[in-house]
């Protein structure tokens, strides 16, 4: 099962660029970030007819996630769950079901926080203890599932090329590291880190100031896995080659294969 996590930076600004590399890399599964649509606008049809099922969680202008599939769905839901007055479209769920045994994969887009510290960082921060919780019930069902999307984490020093850049943003605070910690100490897997160690490994590159050329950038897309779906772990890498291509989201996608 090849699954792949891609932020995209709106769906209408990037279709071109996403059904080049949708017909190229033939995702089984690709989840989005950043679709920035409501889910009447989203292009369906168009993706349905390069062989996808599509669902979305949309909202106007901002946010929404997406999920594009190759392979059949199962028990859809929209929403982290925690708080019933949240309207931001940041979570969608489904099981998978793969040609060996079915996989439930969480896709996330985990608030930005800045400015930090402020209300929009209380709300990252509350976000990230609901997704605590979420993630404890994943574990409990002791199944292969994986929390997949753009975190909005650096999670440590070398997940940047210049770190004392990051110190007081809010991808990169303590108490933001810490709360990416404390859902990873529950007994989760991070899918590169598994394969990949060392520094100068990004998915993110800013459009200012040439980040991409100078290969200024973060890592802050990630794969979380259950320890029934670490088992099933083959690979996990970034496709970075992608960022240099016409008119790019500044994210990348990291890929997953499962032996699922």
């Amino acid at each position: 099962m090849r699954i792949a996590t891609f932020n995209i930076n709106g769906i209408k600004a990037r279709i071109g660029a996403l059904t080049d590399w949708l017909n190229e890399q033939k995702p089984d599964v690709a989840f989005l970030q950043e679709i920035k649509s409501i889910d009447e606008n989203f292009p369906r049809e168009h993706f349905e007819d390069l062989g996808y099922t599509v669902e979305t969680h949309g909202q106007k202008s901002f946010n929404g996630v997406a999920i594009l599939s190759r392979l059949p769905l199962e028990d859809i839901t929209r929403g982290l769950p925690g708080d019933d007055t949240d309207d931001q479209a940041r979570w969608i769920e489904a099981t998978v079901i793969g040609e060996k045994k079915p996989v439930r994969i969480c896709g996330l887009y985990l608030p930005n926080g800045n400015p930090a510290p402020g209300p929009k960082y209380d709300y990252k921060l509350a976000w990230m203890s609901r997704m605590k919780i979420r993630a404890q019930a994943l574990l409990n069902t002791e199944e292969p599932g994986i929390m997949c999307g753009d975190y909005n984490v650096i999670p440590q020093d070398e997940d940047a090329a210049r770190p004392d850049a990051w110190r007081e943003d809010a991808l990169a605070r303590p108490e933001t590291r810490a709360a990416y910690r404390e859902i990873l100490n529950l007994g989760f897997t991070e899918a590169f880190r598994a394969r990949t160690q060392g520094p100068d490994h990004y998915s993110f590159w800013d459009y200012q100031a040439g980040a991409w050329n100078r290969n200024d950038g973060i890592r802050i897309d990630h794969h979380l896995l259950t320890p029934q779906a670490a088992d099933l772990l083959e690979n996990c890498w970034i496709e970075s080659a992608v960022r240099g291509r016409e008119k790019p989201s500044d994210h990348v996608p990291v890929w997953l294969e499962l032996d699922a």
